[in-house]
């Protein structure tokens, strides 16, 4: 065995020498004909795959393909090989144009356009164009569907009652509202499906107001329909049209007609109730509340437009109103003409969405305090004992389809403007209050007020519910202290003292008798009684139909105070520029006098029966301007009284410069002209502040000085009428020296009778003695 590894040692041996003996040619070359020549050693596969082979003198050298790479540009079989570029991440940005993917290849790449886009070649490059698959295949979104093409892609857009099944890339299909949707159509409904829709049929006596895709509520006509409803005066057709509009909705009626239809009747049946003057009473104001209300809610989803408003110049209504399966969000502002209404979606919509919620505000422009005054309660903050209250700004219903608004999720704002922006400015209290038919019959209330703000021009007033709304002006009366009360007391009956000896002395005085002396007695005449009435009946209110004579008995005496002044001035000015016939008829005094004043008086009464007599004073009332029956004429009085005295004094100025003045006459006119202009201040004077007085926010102050003036006026006429006449003081001189001489001669007698009887018993008859002192 050993012997033959040896021997083929020895021959591999000898086969190498042989080679070394046969070439002696350097590496990479070959001998050829006993010469050394290039070996090419690309003629063998040494470089591998995806590389090329390069023979150079003696060696090569290998290169990748395009698309492949190595380690090294140049390489040989044992120092490098050729792998793959992937161009799509080396350079895919530019490689491939927009809307296109890069996809790898061995020793490549390729460019493929994304899903909905197509290869479109422009010019010498190739671009990727969208795909119009709504022109391309036009059934994609199926018969109800609306194909919208977008980039790359395509939607479809389903008209309500369609959907698409899984996505928006699939046909439009039909929805079966009525399946699996128990409440679609309420409890009392029946529901019907339609392609594309549904509709709900309501049992009787329920109605979903004229929207088929609503539930369906109960309607109870009835609600309304009592004999005392009817029974206040034009309330009638308001309930007869609450009737009319729910029967037709219940389908008890064939007749049906528009929303806009029903509000333009409502509109001009809540004028007539309006104008009628009818609501002054708080029952016959709950019930009027009530109906508007009521009516309202059965013609607010009826109506066809969102929003809607109308006006016949008593009344005011506007109404936003949405429909739609889906319960509408976002603020809510009605604006209209005197009151703004700031509420929410959420607020109108509540717990339940019957399919439609509205929001509505009606203005009564006409309601006011001259034809509603009804009480109001104490819980309103600026409630006071014998406190008036009147409407500062316009009454309003606001209401929403919302039924359950006694507690409101969100507060409610109600903007009013002020009615008398000057009353703002003299600080009186004011009161947001809403009209509570519940309380008392029908009551004013500030309850549910969270919060108030007043300015010089508006109210702002937020609320915890919904109802009937109004601003209030609390006018607090001023209270009659003790020195008032006796000061109008003794200033009165010392006035009306005065005034009785004023009579006296123009009926009994000869020498002063004349026309003068008469217009001063029936001037006395008609300040004692007026002055007797005042002082013990004006505040007797108790009595309606007593309160109303007292008052017209004033205005009537009163009047004719004033217009013997003017008699008084004319009297005087025909005494100046007269020579002769300077005396005016009785009957011309009587009729001016008395009869004037008795003709505004009963003009007066007839045109406002009412307006004798207010809350707080025998006295004409404020409403509608009556005071002015008698300030208009004592207006006129005093500037034709100053005109006359104008006149008369300069015509007395112009006959003391004349060269033979009478003095002694002139002298006479000039005191009977004073005291003329100082009783017409100190009586126009007095009713200046009797004109504060006499309303409802009058001060202590005018009270005081109405009074002083009232006192003084019986006072002054005695002074200087009686006591500053010479001839007058002369008769009372003379009176009261008979009056003495008739006390010393009784006396004498008394005396002398006392002692011849001084003898005899006592007797008790002594009233013959008191009866003579």
């Amino acid at each position: 065995m050993e012997l033959k590894y040896t021997f083929l040692l020895l021959g591999l041996v000898q086969l190498a020498f042989l080679g070394v003996a046969e070439s002696s040619c350097n590496y990479g070359y070959q001998e050829f004909n006993g010469q050394c020549i290039d070996e090419d050693e690309c003629g063998e596969d040494r470089c591998g795959e995806h590389a090329l082979c390069f023979n150079t003198q003696g060696s090569y050298y290998c290169q990748c393909e395009k698309g492949f790479r190595s380690q090294n540009i140049a390489f040989t079989a044992t120092s490098g090989q050729c792998i793959d570029i992937n161009e799509c991440t080396v350079n895919a940005t530019s490689s491939c144009p927009e809307n296109s993917e890069c996809k790898n290849t061995i020793g490549s790449f390729q460019c493929v356009c994304l899903p909905g886009f197509q290869d479109k070649k422009v010019g010498s490059t190739y671009t990727c164009a969208d795909i119009d698959e709504c022109v391309s295949m036009p059934t994609l979104c199926g018969q109800h569907g609306v194909c919208r093409n977008t980039l790359g892609t395509f939607t479809c857009l389903c008209p309500t009652g369609f959907r698409n099944q899984g996505n928006s890339h699939t046909p439009c299909e039909d929805i079966d509202e009525c399946d699996g949707a128990e409440h679609v159509c309420g409890e009392v409904g029946n529901c019907s499906n339609s392609e594309g829709s549904f509709y709900c049929q309501c049992n009787p006596g329920y109605s979903n107001y004229g929207n088929n895709q609503t539930k369906c509520t109960e309607l109870n006509c009835n609600r309304l329909n009592t004999t005392s409803e009817k029974s206040v005066a034009m309330m009638g057709s308001l309930l007869d049209l609450y009737m009319t509009s729910c029967e037709s909705l219940s389908g008890s009626s064939r007749e049906l007609r528009t929303g806009e239809t029903l509000l333009e009747n409502l509109l001009n049946v809540t004028g007539g109730v309006l104008s009628g003057g009818n609501l002054n009473s708080s029952s016959s104001l709950s019930v009027f509340f009530g109906a508007v209300e009521n009516t309202m809610r059965l013609i607010a989803p009826q109506l066809n437009k969102q929003t809607t408003r109308m006006d016949n110049g008593d009344t005011e209504a506007w109404l936003t109103v949405r429909k739609d399966q889906v319960p509408p969000t976002g603020p809510v502002i009605l604006d209209a003409d005197t009151v703004q209404l700031n509420t929410s979606w959420k607020t109108a919509v509540g717990a339940n969405y019957p399919g439609f919620a509205f929001v509505a505000l009606v203005n009564y422009k006409t309601l006011n305090s001259t034809n509603v005054s009804p009480p109001v309660s104490t819980d309103t903050e600026t409630s006071h004992e014998n406190t008036t209250y009147l409407l500062n700004s316009q009454v309003v219903t606001a209401l929403v389809s919302n039924k359950d608004t006694h507690s409101l999720p969100e507060p409610v704002t109600l903007t009013f403007r002020h009615k008398n922006a000057a009353e703002v400015s003299k600080g009186l209290n004011f009161s947001c209050v809403y009209w509570a038919e519940a309380q008392d019959g029908g009551v004013w209330s500030g309850k549910g007020c969270v919060k108030a703000v007043f300015n010089s021009t508006h109210a702002v007033c937020s609320w915890s519910h919904l109802s009937s709304f109004a601003v209030l002006m609390a006018l607090y009366p001023f209270e009659d202290t003790f020195e008032l009360v006796w000061i109008t007391r003794v200033g009165l009956t010392l006035s009306i003292i005065c005034l009785f000896f004023c009579i006296l002395t123009f009926l009994f005085c000869r020498s002063i008798q004349g026309t003068r002396t008469t217009i001063h007695l029936h001037l006395c005449v008609c300040l004692f009684i007026a002055n007797i009435i005042f002082l013990f009946f004006i505040s007797k209110t108790q009595n309606k139909a007593g309160c109303a004579s007292v008052a017209a008995l004033l205005h009537f005496f009163y009047l004719a105070a004033f217009s013997f002044m003017l008699l008084e001035g004319v009297q005087l000015y025909r005494m100046v520029v007269l020579v002769f016939h300077t005396t005016l008829h009785q009957l011309y005094l009587y009729a001016v006098g008395y009869g004037v004043p008795l003709a505004i008086v009963i003009i007066s009464a007839i045109a406002f029966p009412s307006g004798y007599g207010t809350t707080r004073y025998c006295w004409l009332s404020l409403d509608k301007d009556f005071i002015w029956s008698f300030f208009a004429p004592v207006c006129i009085i005093i500037f034709l009284n100053s005109f006359f005295f104008v006149v008369t004094v300069w015509k007395l100025v112009e006959k003391f410069s004349s060269l033979n003045p009478d003095l002694s006459k002139l002298k006479r006119l000039r005191g009977f002209v004073l005291t003329a202009v100082a009783q017409l201040c100190v009586l126009g004077g007095m009713w200046v502040f009797g004109c504060f007085l006499f309303q409802e926010e009058g001060t202590l102050v005018m009270a005081y000085l109405f009074t002083l003036f009232n006192s003084l006026q019986g006072v002054l006429i005695f002074i200087m009428h009686c006591l500053m006449s010479k001839l007058v003081r002369e008769e009372y001189k003379k009176l009261f020296g008979r009056m003495c001489k008739s006390q010393k001669k009784r006396y004498s007698e008394f005396s002398t009778n006392q002692s011849s009887n001084s003898q005899r018993p006592l007797r008790s008859a002594p009233s013959t003695g008191e009866s003579q002192i």
